[in-house]
Formats: C-alpha cells, structure tokens, sequence
C-alpha cells in the first residue's frame, strides 16, 4: 500500500492520522532516509521504517502525535542499546519526525438564506469544504452556491444520514425560523462535530435549549454550541456576520488549546447566558 494514497484516502474520510518520516540517517540502519510510516486513529499501521523496537517506539509516539496535533522529532542509536538486538544492530543512527495530518476541514450550513450565501463564499476561500442544506429548492442549488461540494435540496432529517460528521466537521444552523434550527440543533448535538453553531438573540437561544431539555437532552449536550454564533466585531449585514462566523472557526481550527475562547460565545462560557438559564 502506497502511504501517500492511504493520506489522501483517510482524509476524504475525514480521519486524522499520524505520518512518521526517516528524516536523516547516520551509518547503516534496516530502512533509508525518506522512509515513511502511517498511523491510523485506530493503531493501524501502513508503511514502515524498518520494525523493531523503534518502529514500536514511533507508533505510541504518533498516538499521542494525533491526540494533540503536536510533531515530535525522535533520535535512535542502533547499536549501542540492547532493546535493539532483534535484527537492527546496525551500527547506525537516524531521527525521525512525527507530524498529525489532519483532514480538510468541513462545513455543513443549515439554510440557504443571504447570510449562508456569503458563508459559503467566505468558508470556501478559508479552505473549508461546503455542504449547504435546505429544505427549499429554491434556495438550495448550485446556481445559487457555486462554491459548495455538495447541496442538499431536501428535508433536513432526509439530509442527515448522509453527511459524515467527523471531529473535523463544523455545523452552522441559519435556517428561516426556530422551529427549523430546532430541528437540526436536535440532531447536531448528537455528532461528533467539533463546532455547532446557531444564529439568534440569547432569548432564542435559551427557548430552544429549554425546549429541547424538556424532550430529555441533558445540559451538557450543549457545551459545544455557540450561539448567538460569530465573534463580536459589531457585524449587521449578512457579509459581515459571515465574516465573523468565518472568524470563529478558523479561531477554533487553529488554536485547539481555546486561548480564542474569551472572544467567542459558546452557551457556558456566557455568564449572563448560563444565569439565564438556570
């Protein structure tokens, strides 16, 4: 197996793995320079630089390469460490860099209203795959979202079997009315999705939570949800609301240790928010 394809094919699945590469050599070693290793999510492993104990070594590595996004750079001795003597004394030495490959960040926009337009727009160019969902033909085609991978034509719980929601997959709920937002935020609690967020006044967001609480969702379903949704940079029009949407997310896709988070208004880091809705 080609451990490029295998990059490229788990990244359409929207899984993050860990890519381990014989950056230099020194002496004679079991591999050469460039050789590369692929860690799945799961521990999988395709490719190799050579087994043994630093093939071992990598792997848990790499695990905790793709729990924290952050590359190791890891140096191995071959000849003077007795943990090698299962056939790579070679003499040698050889570092090797471990680094997370994340998947291309996806969005699925709930409503096809003026601000999902300039959404659409503003998230293609940040590099985000689009899917725009509404119920409304009219609003939902590709005429009208040139920009989008994908547009769903459909009721929204027709839709949600067929989107795969991933820790890489980000929720944006602007549909035409409550009970529709209602609707999706019911489902979207329920993924995977790293970001959810609902357009609305704090009023509106605390009668659909409470709403939504009397059908038995607990609170800390809504941990994840960030509404009113945007950064507070004083947007009105649907373009700058986009904008600040915009903001939020590449916010939360770069900086996952939260430094941003003072900025942001996700439900229960809104003191006024959670007083209201206790």
């Amino acid at each position: 197996m080609d451990v490029l394809d295998e990059i490229v094919r788990l990244r359409a699945l929207g899984q993050k793995c860990a890519l381990a590469t014989i950056v230099e050599v020194r002496g004679s070693i079991p591999s050469f320079q460039t050789a590369k290793l692929v860690v799945r999510e799961d521990g999988s492993l395709a490719g190799t630089i050579g087994g043994g104990c630093v093939e071992a070594e990598v792997w848990e590595a790499a695990k905790e390469v793709i729990q924290t996004g952050k590359p190791r750079k890891m140096s191995f001795s071959l000849g003077q460490d007795a943990a090698y003597d299962n056939g790579l004394i070679c003499g040698g030495q050889l570092d090797v860099f471990v680094e997370c490959i994340t998947p291309q960040p996806s969005v699925a926009i709930f409503g096809g209203g003026h601000i999902s337009k300039s959404l659409a727009k503003v998230l293609d160019l940040a590099g985000f795959r689009v899917t725009v969902v509404d119920n409304r033909e009219t609003y939902a085609n590709s005429e009208r979202f040139p920009e989008a991978a994908d547009v769903f034509a459909e009721e929204y719980e027709d839709v949600f079997p067929k989107l795969a929601v991933t820790d890489s997959t980000y929720l944006v709920i602007v549909t035409r009315g409550h009970r529709d937002d209602m609707r999706v935020l019911r489902w979207a609690v329920t993924t995977r999705a790293k970001y959810i967020s609902m357009i609305g006044s704090k009023r509106k967001t605390i009668s659909v939570i409470k709403e939504l609480e009397k059908e038995g969702l607990p609170r800390e379903a809504f941990e994840r949800v960030y509404a009113p949704m945007g950064l507070e940079i004083g947007a009105i029009s649907p373009e700058e609301i986009a904008i600040s949407v915009g903001a939020e997310m590449i916010a939360m896709r770069r900086d996952p240790e939260g430094r941003w988070r003072s900025l942001s208004k996700s439900i229960f880091a809104d003191e006024h928010l959670r007083t209201l809705l206790k």
